[in-house]
């Protein structure tokens, strides 16, 4: 699963952005407490994306 810099999101629509998210929360259940640093990078991922959304909605 690739983590992705806010630059690469900010050109993402409303869609696409509601599927990586739900990719990435798919990708935080499966890998469990295996590994937690991919566990944060995925978290931080989830944050940026949510954030967006926030900002778009407010825009």
């Amino acid at each position: 699963m690739a983590v992705y810099r806010i630059s690469e999101l900010r050109v993402l629509n409303e869609a696409e952005l509601e599927k990586k998210l739900e990719e990435l929360n798919l990708a935080l259940l499966e890998e469990g407490n295996e590994n937690p640093k991919k566990n944060r990078e995925i978290r931080k991922t989830i944050a940026r994306i949510l954030t967006l959304k926030n900002e778009k909605k407010k825009a």
